[in-house]
């Protein structure tokens, strides 16, 4: 009995430790997007990615070299490293935004070449203004099979969104007519429809569905009779979500104005960026904010310039406190934190 108490607890305490929840709220035209980061470690950075950079893949599984140049700058929430982002937002509205899915397979290694899950994140913001050139992307690129299980939710400006998962080793699409509800946590999004109105007994719960099911009645509810702000009402949906502890990140991307807004588990003040006021063009200087900073409001002036060595202390800590869900050997961690110094300016 013992035992088995014990299997309960880790399943218990696995599924808040992956427990990400993220949505898309519409009202008017305007277009705000949510997402708590449930994780085992809350370190990060917020880094700017400027437009205008001869960017390449990080070699994984034998696959050939990819290059790039970047389109549109962005603002990325990193832990594993600048151009590794777990999520971020360009200057067209693009959000990307990951969360764990244990089902995923990613697809085997073929022809196109493979990029690590968290710089795929990048390459779609960097080239894409819409969800329909991030799915085009698959006919040019796979994700690589490494790194963490994940699935995604996608939304651009014209308040469009998408969920896209990894089956089976395909990619797997919903949006439009199959995206009823603009919501992703952690199980299949199929598998979610599926549990959304079905009751629960014997006082045993599904953590993922019944997070998706309060996301989705809570987007819904919202109206012309709400009185609360888009923004402060998607933190209201945030906070019906959190698993105590395990949200470290609480995100609200305003797609519309361009803003985002954050707190931490260790810094509760709100925080906001504005895009407009920041510089993309590829002769400025990357710049970076620690996410866990103390200090609230706009702090858009208060980035710093990029410091490799920040980046590359981060980024090891973020793997040291996460080595029991993603394990990466250290001579991939350095190739990670030495990445963005090898970028330049497209001539």
């Amino acid at each position: 009995m013992k035992r088995v108490l014990l299997v309960l607890l880790m399943i218990s305490i696995a599924a808040e430790v992956m427990a990400c929840t993220t949505f898309l709220l519409e009202h008017k035209g305007r277009l705000v997007f949510g997402r708590n980061y449930d994780w085992v470690t809350g370190t990060g950075m917020v880094h700017s990615n400027l437009r205008g950079l001869a960017k390449r893949s990080l070699v994984v599984d034998n696959s050939n070299s990819f290059e790039w140049t970047s389109k549109y700058g962005s603002i990325t929430f990193n832990q594993y490293g600048k151009e590794f982002p777990n999520g971020g937002m360009n200057e067209k509205g693009l959000v990307v935004e990951v969360m764990w899915l244990s089902e995923t397979k990613y697809p085997a290694a073929d022809k196109r070449p493979g990029l690590p899950v968290l710089q795929w994140v990048q390459y779609q913001l960097d080239n894409a203004a819409t969800i329909d050139e991030v799915i085009a992307s698959e006919k040019i690129i796979r994700i690589a099979s490494i790194g963490a299980p994940l699935h995604f939710l996608v939304a651009d400006a014209r308040g469009q969104s998408a969920t896209i998962e990894f089956l089976d080793g395909r990619i797997s699409v919903h949006r439009s007519g199959e995206l009823p509800y603009p919501v992703l946590t952690n199980s299949t999004y199929t598998e979610s429809l599926k549990g959304v109105n079905k009751p629960h007994t014997n006082g045993f719960t599904d953590n993922s569905i019944d997070r998706f099911a309060t996301a989705c009645k809570m987007v819904d509810q919202f109206g012309p009779s709400k009185k609360t702000d888009m923004v402060d009402y998607s933190f209201g949906i945030l906070d019906k979500v959190s698993q105590g502890s395990f949200t470290k990140w609480n995100i609200v991307y305003d797609i519309t104005n361009r803003k985002l807004i954050f707190k931490t588990q260790a810094q509760q003040q709100l925080k906001m960026i504005d895009m407009a006021a920041m510089s993309f063009d590829c002769g400025s200087k990357p710049l970076s904010f620690n996410m866990n900073e103390k200090s609230n409001g706009n702090i858009t002036a208060h980035f710093t310039s990029f410091q490799p060595p920040v980046n590359s202390r981060v980024l090891m800590q973020a793997f040291a406190e996460s080595r029991a869900y993603v394990n990466i050997d250290s001579g991939l961690q350095n190739k990670m934190a030495a990445m963005p110094g090898t970028f330049t300016c497209h001539k």
